[in-house]
């Protein structure tokens, strides 16, 4: 979710607004920037401009009744992260928009050839970040081509969801409503995580607390609502099984790549790897009876940047885990703690994680992750 965008909406709502202004209008060096800001802005208000309050849309008796049951199931939803995971009660998910298209931002990584390392934007106000969100998939895929004439390996990812931090309302958003109801509750629950702590310039501890918080929040929820666990396990064990795929490969090609080969020798291999990871995913399809959820991702070329994104919202989460359970599987307590480690420098934080990563609760949180939703709760 673009961190980066809700960084510059909070610069905005307290009045900075102003000088963006005066910058388009001077034209301030680096005008690509001021457009990338400006795109960023008005993207979010027109998303919060056809947003429309929950109770409004559910007292209109013309509502679509596919809608309306799934609006009711989103506010009870958003109830249960408030009740049962202490998450923020304000006024997020309680308004919907029809945004008529299929991904509300479109994410843009970078990687060079060789490395797994994603490409940082820096930027005004929100420092460094290992991506670019955009609300038009031609701007993204804009400057994926600029990046891509520069050397670097690209990808576009569609994004159903994001956080502005609590600096506004988001919205409930037709990019995720028709979901399967666990997988409503996982959006809603990482989303609102990111209310609950953000540590600027650090992707993989925000996204991976996150994740750890979702994914505990949906097995509580799950264990709540055992009517929704038989849909919701056999779309969460394709997902399962393909982040193990993928995370299977990262590992051997950041081997390869931080190997004593030639250049030319690493790209031959990873050539290799990837041909083997474009075969496996075949097998694992039969396996599925033909299930095509991921094709897409296989569909365009495979490359170091696609890796490089899986990875980010994931490193730390084990290590998160492992935090978790320390602290009694008490998610306030846990909170806390995470809150005290985010306040250390970047180098400490990832010490203490790292440290955490390799406990037997960390292990263990490994093997929960690849485990079936029915098996653990």
């Amino acid at each position: 979710m673009p961190i980066l965008l809700a960084m510059l909406l909070r610069w905005v709502s307290r009045g900075a607004g102003l000088a963006l202004t005066i910058a388009l209008a001077i034209g301030l060096p680096g005008c690509s920037q001021v457009g990338y800001y400006a795109q960023s802005i008005n993207g979010h208000f027109t998303v919060l401009h056809e947003a429309q309050p929950v109770s409004d849309l559910l007292a209109d008796p013309s509502i679509d009744p596919r809608l309306r049951t799934r609006l009711i199931e989103a506010e009870q939803i958003r109830s249960y992260a408030v009740l049962a995971l202490g998450e923020p009660d304000n006024g997020s998910y309680r308004s919907y928009a029809d945004l008529k298209r299929p991904f509300v931002v479109y994410n843009v990584f970078a990687a060079p050839a060789l490395s797994l390392k994603l490409h940082e934007s820096c930027l005004l106000v929100v420092g460094c970040v290992e991506y670019r969100g955009y609300y038009s998939r031609e701007s993204a895929e804009a400057y994926a081509a600029e990046l891509h004439r520069d050397g670097w390996e690209t990808f576009v990812a569609g994004i159903p969801a994001y956080s502005t931090l609590g600096y506004f309302d988001d919205p409930l958003l037709n990019t995720f409503i028709y979901l399967p109801r666990a997988e409503v509750a996982r959006m809603i629950f990482h989303e609102l995580a990111h209310q609950i702590l953000f540590v600027r310039g650090d992707t993989a501890f925000n996204e991976s607390f996150a994740v750890t918080v979702e994914t505990v929040g949906v097995r509580r929820w799950l264990a709540a609502h055992p009517d929704a666990a038989m849909e919701y396990d056999r779309y969460d064990a394709h997902r399962r099984q393909f982040r193990k795929l993928v995370d299977g490969y990262r590992k051997r090609l950041e081997a390869v790549y931080d190997s004593s080969e030639t250049d030319a020798e690493k790209v031959a291999s990873k050539d290799v790897l990837f041909d083997r990871m474009r075969a496996d995913y075949g097998a694992l399809k039969t396996s599925w009876g033909g299930y095509k959820g991921f094709d897409l991702w296989f569909a365009t070329d495979l490359n170091n940047a696609k890796i490089g994104s899986f990875a980010t919202y994931n490193q730390w989460v084990p290590a998160f885990m492992a935090l978790l359970a320390q602290e009694h599987d008490d998610l306030p307590r846990f909170y806390a703690a995470v809150k005290a480690m985010s306040k250390r420098p970047e180098a400490e934080r990832n010490a203490t994680l790292t440290a955490l990563d390799s406990t037997s609760a960390a292990a263990a949180a490994r093997a929960l992750l690849d485990a079936p939703m029915q098996a653990v709760r």
